[in-house]
């Protein structure tokens, strides 16, 4: 086993060392790298946020960049969460202060991404909070109920896929009737907080260190609002296009599917996996425009389809199948206007992402 040494100061040896250890998956190495640190003087929240948090962002880019397997990405995420949970356990991370009051660290309903959250629950527990970190995927009827016994300050609840939006609503409506403040983070709610404050989250924070601060500064509690329906608080949802269109994602699905096949000449080669895959590609699709439609904002779908030909693009496959798949998702749902505008502000996203890397927009073969 190869043991990393690096000096306090240097951060950018440390990432690059740790880097090396998780992406080789060696486990050992990579504590032995932080807990290393810390021996030498390297403050636990330092080595947290400066050091397992960049790589873990670079293992997250190198993923979408095709550089890094799905399995690797994974193997390295689970060392990182190993790693976090040893250096928990060192006298380096262990806390003076006095204790600040108490809060519960959570992911929503239906999010796996934990890292996020277990380093927030980690820096909080350095500056003195009594913390209950319940972990990924947590249902709102057990949050509720952990609440009620807990006697919990505040909440800290944390996303990264915007598709779990609308949970995270349910969940911030949810803790808040019972008398507690939620504070958001994670990249779901936008990187200005502009979900966060869409859904009546008290508080957003883009960071662990600002959500500290911001926390030691208070969160004041919501009054009691029991009763609170999704619609109050996004009167766009009256129109009924989510309900409908969220009913309906299972059909979708297998009309572009079934008409892309007719469309996009080039899927007649393609092998049981590529075709796996695209029908993955359409349902994400369908659920994106899903939350689109809970938001109602343009950006959030456009976003999601030119990340979408970005992440085609670096495994080669042809972005251009996006198009097609689009237009017949607007032909599916011409009677929905939200539905429509969002898909045609995509498409323009689309066409300009296309026009960019020298792609015709309408070039099928």
């Amino acid at each position: 086993m190869t043991v990393y040494t690096v000096g306090t100061a240097d951060l950018k040896t440390l990432r690059d060392q740790l880097w090396s250890a998780v992406t080789q998956r060696d486990e050992f190495a990579a504590a032995d790298l932080v807990l290393g640190a810390l021996d030498n003087g390297m403050d636990a929240e330092s080595a947290l946020l400066d050091v397992i948090a960049p790589v873990q962002l670079k293992v997250g880019a190198e993923w979408a960049a095709n550089r890094l397997t799905v399995a690797q990405e994974h193997a390295a995420s689970a060392i990182a969460e190993r790693v976090v949970a040893a250096l928990a356990h060192h006298s380096g991370a262990r806390h003076t202060t006095p204790r600040l009051g108490r809060v519960t660290v959570a992911c929503v309903e239906q999010e796996w991404h934990v890292l996020p959250a277990r380093l927030l629950a980690e820096v909080l527990a350095l500056r003195g909070w009594e913390v209950d970190f319940l972990g990924a995927q947590v249902p709102t009827a057990h949050l509720v109920s952990h609440l009620h016994s807990s006697g919990a300050d505040v909440v800290a609840l944390s996303s990264s896929i915007p598709t779990r939006l609308p949970a995270a609503h349910g969940a911030i409506a949810a803790c808040q009737s019972v008398g507690v403040p939620v504070l958001a983070g994670g990249a779901a709610f936008g990187p200005d907080g502009r979900y966060a404050r869409l859904l009546g989250a008290d508080a957003w924070a883009p960071d662990a260190r600002t959500a500290a601060r911001q926390l030691a500064d208070g969160i004041p509690a919501p009054g009691l609002a029991s009763g609170r329906l999704q619609v109050d608080d996004l009167p766009h949802l009256a129109d009924q296009e989510y309900t409908l269109v969220a009913r309906s994602r299972g059909q979708l699905v297998k009309q572009v599917l079934t008409q892309l096949e007719q469309r996009f000449p080039a899927m007649a080669g393609y092998n049981e996996h590529q075709r796996e895959r695209t029908a993955e590609d359409i349902a994400h699709l369908v659920e994106f425009l899903t939350v689109a439609l809970y938001t109602d904002d343009d950006e959030l779908f456009g976003t999601f389809v030119t990340w979408t030909a970005g992440i085609l693009t670096a495994r080669q496959v042809p972005a251009r199948s996006l198009r097609p798949a689009l237009d017949i998702l607007k032909t599916e749902l011409k009677d929905f206007p939200r539905s429509i505008r969002l898909l045609d502000q995509a498409l323009a996203a689309l066409d300009g992402t296309l026009a960019a890397t020298g792609t015709h927009p309408g070039a099928l073969t």
